[in-house]
């Protein structure tokens, strides 16, 4: 056997195939953060994290760890945990607008018509793009921090109630009658008068 057959069949390994994963992962923020011990300060890290399938659902989860793979690691698998399905019509937008405010952040979510986009910046646009939202405006009216306005998007989209569940005069349904209650009769004032 020469040494250019050795070399072929050692290089004939079966190929592995990247596996798909269901979940798109992505960190939205690290940050480094500080205990103080008598020593001096421990640092660890902690990470935001958003996890989607792109069809519907989204979850968010966030996590501390010695190193920042550790925090990811974590924030992924809360994230993983408290997954919500965010109710989209056909047109990969929302049923109607919807506010939250979580901590100072306060996020304004809206429909839009086909062919809008994403309208949304930072954290907010990363969150609809994971879910699986494809037209939408946005707006954060409070504070910038990241992780208050990822819970506050996350309770937006949590708020939307689809068009079937809506009440509306065509599909209420009557209230059940209750029967009338039945009238006392009335005191006789006879007694009164025979005191007199």
């Amino acid at each position: 056997m020469t040494a250019q057959q050795q070399t072929e069949q050692r290089s004939r390994r079966p190929e592995q195939v990247p596996e798909e994963k269901p979940f798109d992962e992505r960190v939205l923020h690290i940050d480094r953060v500080a205990r103080v011990v008598k020593g001096g300060r421990r640092f660890r890290f902690r990470a935001l994290v958003v996890v989607g399938d792109r069809k519907n659902r989204v979850g968010i989860g966030t996590a501390k760890g010695a190193d920042v793979t550790t925090a990811v690691a974590k924030a992924t698998d809360v994230a993983k945990k408290h997954m919500i399905t965010v109710s989209l019509d056909k047109n990969g937008t929302l049923f109607h607008e919807s506010q939250a405010k979580v901590g100072g952040a306060n996020i304004l979510i809206k429909p839009a018509s086909s062919g809008t986009g994403l309208i949304a910046g930072g954290v907010v646009r990363t969150i609809l793009e994971v879910a699986g939202v494809s037209n939408v405006l946005s707006k954060s009216l409070g504070s910038t921090n990241k992780t208050n306005t990822a819970y506050a998007t996350i309770a937006a989209l949590d708020a939307i109630v689809p068009s079937k569940d809506w009440i509306t005069k065509n599909n209420a349904k009557p209230a059940a009658k209750k029967p009338a209650p039945a009238k006392k009769p009335a005191a006789k004032k006879t007694a009164a008068k025979d005191k007199e």
